[in-house]
């Protein structure tokens, strides 16, 4: 099956001459972020494909912290990794940087296909699809007399809840200043990243009208999921990476929700750097890691919803949270945008 799927990919690569390249062994650099969780999973599936494609070695550049400014260094000095862990966000930025990849993409949810294209071409296979969702804790809730939010909840929902779940050492809903995260409320109503007003508006009321969530002096030196571990946030807005850390941490019942509205689509995949001299052997090992099994090992563990719809996965909370996403028009210049609003705005 991956075999055909990656067909066309190989086609075209044969077509630009990249299988002139002799069997001899070759170095592939891959460069990641991730966890120390997400790595154990991750490196056993590298030594898999080594120990299957011996003429392969694999060079990991684990680069957990300030990946995209080493990633963008990197490229400037024209040593851009043959294959590269990429998201949607920062994916324009290098488009002119990355190999075009002509592939069947339906096995995929249509979100992070979209997502992981420019200008109408597939720039990265996609591995995850992770859309922002209401984490909240059921034990506040009944002790509140607050109702479970369900999926048809409103965001005047939120905000009651929110205002109801607020008291002297608890707020209801999280708060962080970073547009992402104000993201969700701008698209419910009607904006977008260069229309932020009445979202905008709407989010920092939370904190600074209602006063039930947290300002940066209420979360100190804590991290939200911190905050949410201790009793001290009902509801917390945060991505699928959360799921493991909940698992294993929360001392309370708790559930998920999709947020009341529009969230914007966060998907990430491997692309191949169009200046690699590999890169036939970058799109095997891309294949591999793509697998219908090794996304399933990536998926059991609770770290990512799969972008494949062939992976079992049984949190329909997450599958109706892609639906409920938009694709956004992500441009080369998104992050300077996101960073003059994270300046002024917050």
């Amino acid at each position: 099956m991956m075999k055909k799927f990656f067909l066309l990919l190989f086609l075209t690569l044969f077509l630009s001459g990249c299988t002139s390249q002799t069997e001899s062994s070759v170095t592939l650099k891959f460069s990641t972020w991730g966890s120390a969780s997400e790595m154990s999973i991750l490196k056993p599936i590298i030594d898999d494909f080594e120990k299957q494609n011996p003429s392969i070695n694999i060079e990991l550049m684990h680069i957990p912290q300030n990946y995209f400014q080493k990633i963008h260094l990197l490229f400037a000095s024209n040593l851009a990794p043959d294959v590269i862990f990429i998201n949607n966000l920062n994916l324009p930025v290098y488009a002119n940087h990355l190999e075009p990849l002509e592939l069947s993409t339906d096995m995929y949810y249509q979100q992070p296909v979209a997502a992981l294209s420019y200008n109408g071409r597939l720039l990265a296979v996609p591995r995850d699809v992770s859309n922002l969702v209401i984490y909240y804790n059921k034990d506040l809730f009944d002790m509140h007399n607050v109702p479970y939010p369900e999926n048809d909840w409103t965001l005047d929902d939120l905000l009651n809840n929110s205002v109801m779940l607020t008291n002297s050492s608890l707020f209801g809903i999280s708060f962080e200043d970073d547009v992402y995260y104000a993201l969700p409320y701008i698209l419910t109503l009607g904006g977008d990243i260069n229309n932020i007003n009445a979202g905008m508006k709407f989010y920092k009321n939370l904190v600074y009208k209602y006063h039930s969530a947290p300002s940066k002096s209420d979360i100190s030196s804590k991290t939200l999921g911190q905050m949410f571990l201790e009793g001290k946030i009902a509801m917390h807005l945060s991505g699928r990476w959360l799921v493991p850390k909940y698992t294993e941490s929360a001392k309370f019942n708790w559930g998920v929700v999709i947020f009341p509205g529009v969230t914007p689509c966060d998907a990430s995949g491997w692309a191949i750097s169009k200046n690699s001299k590999h890169k036939k052997q970058a799109g095997e090992f891309i294949e591999y890691l793509s697998s219908k099994e090794n996304i399933q090992k990536m998926t059991a563990s609770g770290l990512i919803v799969p972008a494949r719809k062939d992976v079992v996965f049984n949190d329909k909370v997450f599958l109706e949270a892609i639906s409920h996403s938009k694709v956004l028009n992500i441009t080369p210049d998104y992050n300077k945008i996101v960073d003059r609003i994270n300046d002024t705005e917050f």
